[in-house]
């Protein structure tokens, strides 16, 4: 396999890369440098080439060198477009037909052809969309950040502007065409992309990049850099506050400096440390950095900060383990306060150097602290809560103590080899469909956590099982959401369900004839929004004794999370009928509590599916573990109830009919199913 990256923006180079020398020179950069190192390691991928432009001018030679090679495989080739000179990302749109030409001429000149193209940022997919018309070669989509996103931190109007204008058209087509689009978050998935007319929820991956820690785990402090920083200081040994971050608008940097500049609390418990880019001269950066950088200075000054605050003018990327290491030497911790991260690696980065995270709520660093329990997460637009949240991981041990252990497991839940393997797997699913049955004989629905996942030696088995199952079609039923729900699948290479019932029944989704993306149930849809008044029922619930809101992610459309208690349960049952709304309530282990449109559940939605198939009863399988799966188990015949269930199901009145395995997890489902088949042939 011949993959090409297209990447125009920043000052790309193959090792050694200046980050934020300009403010396109950051995260997209090292996500593709590192994406590229792990797949080079797969000895199934024949080449990759990087493929961006060739410029001129004060940033230095390197950018204008045809060719980079980079190892045996892997080359960087710069090509020229309409100017000769260094492009900020708003004028990119300008050298997209020219850089397209280029490209096709370079593609033309090659032994073979690409087989897939991977584009980075929106003005790669106009280019790669361009290709794609003239030469047939089919892109996938990363946009790293987002125009909306960027129109909703700067407010009303924003989307006026001609630029940002621009670059959301250009990712509403990038949406529209692209063959797949690979994000880093859940967040990114299913709120950022969501405000998208093009947003299609089925052709989205979200696929965590990795990120080399040891290096950051095994750093010890430098004398060299903690002097850069101490200079600054009057009281170098107190605990650390340390930023790291390019200083643009959406890093919110003031806001962190507001925080501390308010908080005469903090300043007297910590130092604030900023590690904002690299500058020579304030006044030759890029007008965004330029502006923040004043921005951070004025503030300093308002707030009387010096001897308190240091921001040294350079670090080299060498620098960063020691930085982290300094923090964590003086007790201190980190603070992103992003309006908006797309992923955030400097927050693995300083959890594996030991150091809890003080982040914001919007984007990445959501999955990471519920992934990882290494953080505080916070409003980027709140100062005092930034702040609030810096004193309690100061002043409560036992929290510092589980955010360090917490971040510890970074480097197994973020990994550039696992990522790498999921992310070639759905490129070679791609270019080599296998469809879904189109008229399947029967149907097994199974719900994921602790039933078919748990056991990886159980759904190793399973996945044999099922490679020889002709006729059947397997799907899964779920409380996660559907990205969640893939996300978890793909980590543990399970088989590929043909349908995805997901968000405890109250989405449905089928797999497309590419045999990787799926399409959005609109029919199910359509059942479930009857008669479902979602405001009027999280109103009636809301401030109810005893019911936590899950988190911000877990809330759907068609369903509101909670955690709650048994008693919890009665009350709030209670409280939506004497509001005289309808909704479907359904509590499992004990804890977790969802609140659905009175049509949707697990069952219901297994029996939209076996309509649709036009198969009888005895046809379909169900197979699940816990409270939630109760409706799917009680509506079929054939339900089976894995060993290792919760919630007492095995007991449940209206699962009599239920056939209880012996075996657990995915071991379970295949025993179960063979006993009904058994059953089914007995009968004759």
């Amino acid at each position: 396999m011949f993959i090409l990256h297209v990447a125009l923006q920043g000052c790309l180079r193959g090792g050694g890369v200046v980050f934020g020398l300009t403010a396109d020179t950051g995260g997209h950069i090292r996500y593709l440098l590192d994406l590229v190192a792990a797949s080079s390691q797969d000895v199934g991928l024949d080449r990759i080439v990087m493929a961006t432009r060739l410029f001129e001018g004060a940033h230095g030679p390197d950018y204008a060198v045809p060719e980079e090679p980079i190892s045996d495989k892997v080359t960087l080739v710069r090509l020229a477009s309409a100017s000769p000179d260094y492009r900020a990302k708003e004028d990119m749109h300008a050298e997209v037909a020219s850089f397209a030409r280029s490209l096709m001429a370079w593609i033309a000149l090659q032994p073979r052809a690409p087989d897939m193209i991977h584009a980075h940022y929106a003005d790669a997919a106009s280019v790669a969309a361009i290709v794609e018309a003239e030469c047939g070669i089919p892109f996938v989509f990363t946009a790293h950040s987002l125009g909306r996103v960027k129109a909703s931190m700067l407010g009303s109007g924003a989307e006026d502007d001609p630029d940002l204008a621009r670059r959301i058209g250009a990712e509403e087509d990038a949406l529209a065409r692209a063959r797949l689009v690979i994000t880093s978050s859940r967040d990114e998935a299913e709120v950022q992309y969501a405000g998208y007319a093009a947003y299609d929820p089925g052709r989205i991956r979200v696929l965590p990049p990795g990120s080399d820690l040891a290096r950051f785990a095994a750093a010890e402090p430098l004398p060299r850099v903690d002097a850069t920083i101490d200079r600054f200081l009057r009281d170098p040994g107190k605990p650390t506050l340390l930023a790291l971050a390019r200083p643009v608008a959406r890093k919110n940097l003031g806001a962190l400096v507001r925080a501390y500049g308010e908080s005469p609390t903090l300043q007297a418990r910590a130092n604030l440390v900023l590690m904002a880019g690299t500058r020579e001269d304030i006044d030759a950066l890029d007008g965004d950095m330029a502006d923040t950088m004043r921005e951070i200075l004025m503030l300093i000054d308002r707030y009387d900060l010096y001897g308190r605050v240091a921001y040294p003018k350079t670090h080299g990327p060498e620098d960063v383990p020691a930085i982290y290491a300094s923090a964590r030497a003086r007790g201190g911790l980190f603070v992103n306060p992003a309006l908006n991260e797309p992923f955030g690696l400097t927050l693995l980065e300083a959890s594996a150097s030991g150091l809890p995270l003080v982040a914001t709520d919007s984007g990445g660093p959501n999955d990471i602290v519920e992934t990882c329990g290494n953080g505080l997460l916070v409003d980027p637009r709140a100062p005092d809560a930034i702040a609030a949240a810096c004193l309690r991981l100061l002043d409560e041990p036992a929290l510092y103590a589980r955010c360090v252990a917490g971040g510890a497991r970074a480097a197994a839940a973020y990994d550039w080899d696992q990522h790498a393997a999921r992310y070639h797997a759905l490129l070679r699913a791609l270019l080599a469909p296998e469809p879904p049955l189109a008229a399947p004989r029967q149907l097994l629905v199974c719900d994921i956590d602790n039933t078919l996942v748990g056991c990886a030696a159980a759904l190793g088995i399973f996945r044999r099982w099922r490679s020889r199952q002709a006729g059947l079609a397997f799907g899964v039923a779920t409380g996660r959401s559907f990205h969640s729900a893939m996300a978890i699948l793909e980590q543990q290479d399970s088989p590929r369900p043909q349908v995805m019932i997901t968000s405890v029944g109250s989405e449905i989704y089928h797999l497309d004839p590419n045999g990787v993306t799926y399409t959005a149930d609109l029919a199910w849809r359509a059942v479930v929004s009857a008669g479902w008044e979602r405001s009027a029922v999280a109103a009636a619930l809301a401030g109810l004794d005893g019911l936590m809101p899950q988190g911000s992610l877990e809330q759907r459309g068609h369903k509101l999370s909670y955690f709650a208690d048994a008693a919890t349960v009665q009350a709030v049952r209670a409280t939506l009928a004497q509001a005289g709304l309808r909704a479907n309530v359904i509590h499992s282990h004990g804890l977790y509590l969802d609140v659905l449109p009175q049509a949707a559940s697990k069952g219901t939605a297994v029996g939209h599916v076996r309509d649709l198939y036009g198969l009888p009863g005895r046809a379909v399988f169900v197979a699940g573990d816990s409270g939630n799966d109760v409706e799917m188990l009680r509506a079929q015949s054939q339900a089976i109830i894995v060993a290792n269930y919760s919630d007492d199901l095995a007991s449940h009145a209206a699962l009599k009919h239920s056939y209880v395995a012996r075996t657990s997890h995915a071991r379970g489902i295949i025993e179960g199913v063979g006993h009904f088949r058994r059953m089914l042939a007995d009968a004759g």
